[in-house]
């Protein structure tokens, strides 16, 4: 396999054909992924991450640490954990001052990290996880309403929108964090847990 810098075409195309959110998120670095015989395969994206202060619990400052948004791949790739490790080392090179990555499974979408747990990412927490919006008796994402109506916020929408909306949660999101800094392991290590496996997760499905 081999990677390169993603295209804005290639992101887009395998945002909306490839990956189960159908969206294309804001991006800082893309990476198209090739097959042995040279078939592109998708993108993996990093982006700096929808929270201003995703580098704060690390002592790091915006820009120092990136979220993994994406691994929008169609299955011709040999070994998915090796594309995002290949990614991994990428990103090292280009973005030399990211020290930290961090990426969420989603328990949603039946997903527990087996890919973050194939490359050796640190496994955090669970997280609550927001499934939409329900506004007018239909299930919206928060970022779709905010498009819509120029605001997301309960209160608004209940006084200017439905009386009934109200957040619909859903099942947690799981935390993994993975040092491209090596120096950051330590203090990682210190406040990971035990991989979840995917027995947990059936158990909590059923």
């Amino acid at each position: 396999m081999r990677i390169e810098k993603a295209s804005g075409k290639a992101i887009r195309y395998a945002c909306l054909n490839f990956h189960y959110a159908k969206s294309v998120p804001q991006i800082r670095i893309g990476y198209s992924v090739f097959n042995d015989n040279g078939e592109w395969c998708g993108v993996i994206l990093y982006s700096n991450g929808a929270n201003p202060r995703i580098a704060n619990e690390y002592g790091l400052v915006q820009g120092q640490v990136v979220e993994l948004v994406r691994v929008a791949l169609n299955g011709k790739q040999e070994y998915t954990s090796q594309a995002l490790a290949m990614s991994l080392k990428q990103l090292r090179q280009d973005a030399p001052a990211v020290k930290i990555v961090v990426s969420f499974a989603d328990r949603n979408q039946n997903h527990i990290g087996t890919i973050y747990q194939a490359t050796n990412w640190y496994y955090i927490d669970e997280r609550s996880a927001e499934c939409g919006i329900l506004l007018n008796g239909r299930l919206t994402h928060r970022r779709s309403v905010g498009k819509k109506y120029g605001n997301s916020s309960i209160e608004w929408l209940r006084k200017n929108v439905d009386p009934n909306a109200r957040i619909v949660n859903g099942k947690t999101k799981i935390k993994y964090v993975f040092a491209l800094d090596r120096r950051y392991n330590s203090m990682i290590a210190k406040s990971s847990k035990p991989y979840p496996k995917k027995e947990e997760t059936e158990s909590l499905t059923q």
